[in-house]
Order: structure tokens, then C-alpha cells, then sequence
């Protein structure tokens, strides 16, 4: 397929918060809440600083992916990286998210390709090192709410499910129903019957969600030799145990990144806040937050209760019964991972600032932060509207009003702006204050009040004009809303809503190879325009 790209700054489009503009920037606001930059030299440093630090224990993770990836399809690659991660000069980058059923939103393909690209980037910047992509899947994510919808068509479809606990681990039971809504509309497109034959055999065929979603990703990238990493497992949490009871008992990781989140909060909203304890308990279908009350360590949700012996004595025997919320679960990617980058949205990057001395307490390094390429795909029925309109590309994160007053203004016979009699109404009062002044210096107030009340009526009349005026501009003004709504639906970024399946039906793994052709090794903003 033919693209036509456009390279936008974040800022541009209107949907990102100060903090990640400024973290973009470079601010020096923001300099005390990361290590390095986004950049060739942010990189080599993190390189450096990996080969001299604290080792990661790579037998126990090739071990563990070698287990998660028996009886997988044969991809080369793939095992290949696996191999490569036992060696001293092998390193990681890597992007996470939740096992969102049927892939969730776009950003999920978008942030994966993104961490494809830099370690192809670093691969060829490092000749003498290799550089494996990772999705860490955070598979014990107990938020059912969001993981368990997609949208498509506009419409949303929701995961009719009575499961409790960790998605990751919740049995795939009832996605049939969903799978067959989404066949009745996708299969009629040329690559629908193949798209329909993957979604089978992940979501229909698999134990629990996280497997699904794991051989998901595993046909959409294991030719890219991308690792998906599900660390719910034992041996990796046995290497926290001196975290966890920081946590537990000394509440240390709170203490420290409250700091953090104190300096942080004087000039930007703050993402994620801390728990005194930032640890659940999981088991079966249980993960709920555990507290302490009067001397006992209580789990939410359940009648389960533990004297801190007791407590002290499960977390040694059954490690994988602990789970790290949002606060803890970065520095346990980073503790088994010999990792160099992480990739993820405004969001996450916006909670990873919050952490860097909670890192550096514990003498992990912390990831270069890279915020994920932003797509937005335009069908060109969609641009061919907008440039009817008289608009381009960079006009379509403009409100729709303000296009629309644009157009008017522009296309109109009549005479809309009133700027030439409003700037003589204020010059007939600036007069009239200068012939009072002299007289009596108070009596410019009362004039001023006048001119007010002279002016306000004047754009108040102009704007009924432009109102009158837009009438005669129905069918542009219908046009236009059709284009903002389909690429903005619910007036937020296309990604944050719509799904990777319906493109992947019309244009099969080529629309997987398109993205990654047009995925900058830094992050941007790319709106892709079908030639």
C-alpha cells in the first residue's frame, strides 16, 4: 500500500499534557526525574551503564521464555533472541500493556512496532552487541472494565464475563459470543476469513487470556523476532523479595517516591500515587490489595488476614502470591530484564517520572524513557472531504467550529467581520476619554463602562452574523463533522478508541509492515493518508 506521511510535533495536535510537551522539550523542570534522553547519545550511555551494572539473572529469563514459547509455532527469530539473551552483551528494549482482549486499541500495535524499530536502530548503531524487542505483558492486571471491550464500527463490544482477579489469568469462556460478532463484520473483507482464523485459534483455543494474547501477538510479530515476556512467574518474583518486604513491612517504596510525586506535583498533575503498600496478594481468582489494619495485614475483598510473621513466611514460600501495582511493576520489569529503553504512551511515561529515585534506591537503572509514535490513519475518501473544504493535513486536529467560521469567513459573499466598526466604536471612545481626562480624571472609568457596553453588542451581532451565514453552509459543515467524527471519535485521538482488526481485514499483514515502514526511531506524531 501507498502512504502519504506527515510528521507532526505532539504539541501540534492538542492532545498531549504539559508535562509530556515538556518532557519532550527537555525541560529543565524535568531533568532531576529521568537519568538520560531520548537520543543516540541517551542510548550509548544506557549501553554503558548496563555492561558495568548490576547483572540480571539471564539464566532464570531464557529459562522461562524457553518454557513460555514450547510448543509455539517455529519462528526463527525469535528463538534465536532467546539464545542471545543468555550472552553478556545482549540487551533488551521494551514496551508493556495489559492483555487487552483482541488487542485493545490501535496504540498496542503502534507501541510494539515503535520498540521494534530502536532495537533495530540500536543493532545497527552497536554492531558489536544485539539488541532483542520485548512485550512485557502485564497479564496481572486485575482492571477487567477496560481490558475487556473493544470498539469497532463505533460500537462498542464488551466481554460479558463474571471472572474475578488477574485478566492475565481469567479463562477465555464467553469470547465466542464476541468473536462471532466480529466475524459477521469482518470476514466479507479480503482478509477477513485469514484475520478470523488467527482470532480462532488465540482466542477460542487458548487456556486464559494471557496465553490468547501472547500467541496474538506472537503471529502478528514473530517474524520481527519480537519476545513476549509474562513475568507471572515464581523465579522472577523470587528476585523481589527484598523489594516486597520494603514494601510490606517498612513501607520504604512509598516514602520514597511521595518525595518525588512532592517535588513533581509543584508545576504538573500527577499520574499514579502510591499506596502505603503497593503490593496485591493473587491466588486463583483473587488479587486484591493488601492493607494492614491494627497490627494484621488484611486482603481486600477476602477474609484472608496475616500477623507479619505469617505474611513475612508466604511471601518466602509462594513469591508469585504477590503482585506490584503500578508503582513497583516498572522496577520489576527492570530488575529481570537487561534492559535499556522503555516505550509507552503519556500516560506511562507521565508515572515512570514519578519513579527515578525509587530506581536509584534500589541501584536498578532506569530505562531511557521513549514516548511512542502516535498514528493517525486517514482513508482517503476522509482527506479528499477536507481538502474539498479547502483544508490539509495539519488542519485536521483543528475544532471543528474553528474550521468551519474559517471557511464561512473565506467562502461567503457577505461582509461577516465587523473589525473595522468595532475598531471605530473603541476609537470614537478612546476620543471621548481624552476630551474627559482634563476635565475629571474618574470620568474615564464611566466612559470605558460605555465603550464596553457600545462594543459587547457590536461581536455579539457579529457572531449571529456568522451563525446566519453557516446555514447556507450546511452540506460542508456535514462533511467536515463526518471527517472529525471518524477520525476522532468521541473527540479523542483515533488510537485511544478504535482497533488494529478492521485495517488488518482490509489489508492483511501489510497494513503490520506499512506502520512499521513509517515508525521513526524517535517518537512522532505520523497521520498516514491512503494514497
Amino acid at each position: 500500500m501507498e502512504w502519504n506521511s506527515t510528521h507532526l510535533a505532539y504539541r501540534q495536535t492538542g492532545y498531549f499534557s504539559t508535562l509530556i510537551t515538556d518532557f519532550l522539550d527537555q525541560a529543565n523542570d524535568l531533568s532531576s526525574f529521568y537519568s538520560l534522553p531520548a537520543s543516540r547519545e541517551g542510548m550509548a550511555s544506557a549501553l554503558a551503564a548496563r555492561k558495568t551494572g548490576k547483572p540480571v539473572d539471564r539464566a532464570t529469563l531464557v529459562a522461562a521464555l524457553q518454557e513460555q514459547y514450547a510448543g509455539m509455532p517455529d519462528a526463527p527469530k525469535v528463538k534465536a533472541n532467546i539464545a542471545r539473551l543468555a550472552e553478556a552483551n545482549t540487551f533488551t528494549i521494551c514496551t508493556a500493556h495489559q492483555p487487552a482482549i483482541f488487542t485493545g486499541h490501535l496504540y498496542f500495535v503502534y507501541k510494539i512496532l515503535h520498540t521494534i524499530r530502536l532495537a533495530q536502530y540500536m543493532s545497527q548503531q552497536h554492531p558489536g552487541d544485539s539488541f532483542v524487542p520485548v512485550f512485557y505483558m502485564g497479564s496481572e492486571d486485575a482492571d477487567l472494565e477496560e481490558l475487556g471491550q473493544i470498539s469497532l464500527g463505533g460500537e462498542k463490544l464488551v466481554w460479558e464475563t463474571k471472572q474475578t482477579g488477574a485478566v492475565g489469568r481469567m479463562t477465555t469462556k464467553g469470547l465466542d459470543k464476541l468473536y462471532y460478532r466480529i466475524e459477521g463484520e469482518l470476514s466479507v473483507q479480503p482478509y477477513g476469513r485469514e484475520l478470523m482464523a488467527i482470532l480462532k485459534e488465540a482466542y477460542l483455543e487458548s487456556p486464559d487470556i494471557q496465553t490468547a494474547t501472547f500467541r496474538m501477538i506472537h503471529h502478528l510479530f514473530a517474524e520481527f523476532g519480537l519476545l513476549v515476556l509474562i513475568a507471572d512467574k515464581p523465579a522472577f518474583k523470587q528476585q523481589m523479595i527484598a523489594v516486597f518486604e520494603d514494601d510490606l513491612f517498612r513501607q520504604e517504596p512509598s516514602r520514597i517516591v511521595s518525595e518525588t510525586i512532592a517535588r513533581l506535583s509543584k508545576k504538573y498533575d500527577i499520574q499514579a500515587n502510591p499506596r502505603d503498600i503497593n503490593l496485591f496478594y493473587l491466588k486463583g481468582d483473587l488479587r486484591g490489595r493488601i492493607d494492614k489494619h491494627d497490627e494484621r495485614f488484611r486482603v481486600h475483598g477476602s477474609d484472608l488476614s496475616f500477623t507479619a510473621d505469617e505474611l513475612r513466611e508466604e511471601l518466602h514460600r509462594y513469591p508469585e502470591r504477590f503482585s506490584p501495582n503500578v508503582i513497583l511493576r516498572g522496577l520489576f520489569q527492570e530488575t529481570i530484564l537487561p534492559n535499556l529503553a522503555f516505550i509507552g504512551g503519556g500516560g506511562e511515561t507521565a508515572y515512570w517520572l514519578e519513579l527515578k529515585d525509587l530506581f536509584d534506591h534500589y541501584s536498578t537503572p532506569f530505562p531511557v524513557l521513549v514516548l511512542r509514535n502516535s498514528f493517525l490513519l486517514v482513508e482517503s475518501q476522509w482527506m479528499e472531504k477536507m481538502e474539498r473544504a479547502g483544508f490539509g493535513v495539519d488542519d485536521l486536529f483543528r475544532d471543528e467550529e474553528d474550521l468551519m467560521n474559517e471557511l464561512v469567513k473565506r467562502d461567503s459573499n457577505q461582509t461577516l467581520s465587523l473589525e473595522m466598526e468595532i475598531a471605530a466604536a473603541n476609537q470614537y471612545y478612546d476620543n471621548l476619554k481624552a476630551l474627559a481626562r482634563p476635565v475629571d480624571p474618574t470620568l474615564e472609568e464611566h466612559v470605558a463602562a460605555l465603550q464596553t457596553k457600545a462594543v459587547e453588542p457590536i461581536r455579539l451581532l457579529e457572531k449571529k452574523l456568522l451563525k446566519a451565514e453557516k446555514r447556507k453552509f450546511g452540506e460542508q459543515q456535514r462533511q467536515i463533522h463526518a471527517v472529525k467524527e471518524a477520525l476522532f471519535p468521541h473527540d479523542s485521538l483515533q488510537e485511544r478508541v478504535d482497533n488494529i482488526l478492521p485495517w488488518w481485514a482490509a489489508y492483511g499483514p501489510a497494513i503490520i509492515h506499512d506502520l512499521y515502514a513509517h515508525s521513526p526511531v524517535w517518537g512522532e506524531f505520523i497521520v498516514l493518508v491512503k494514497a
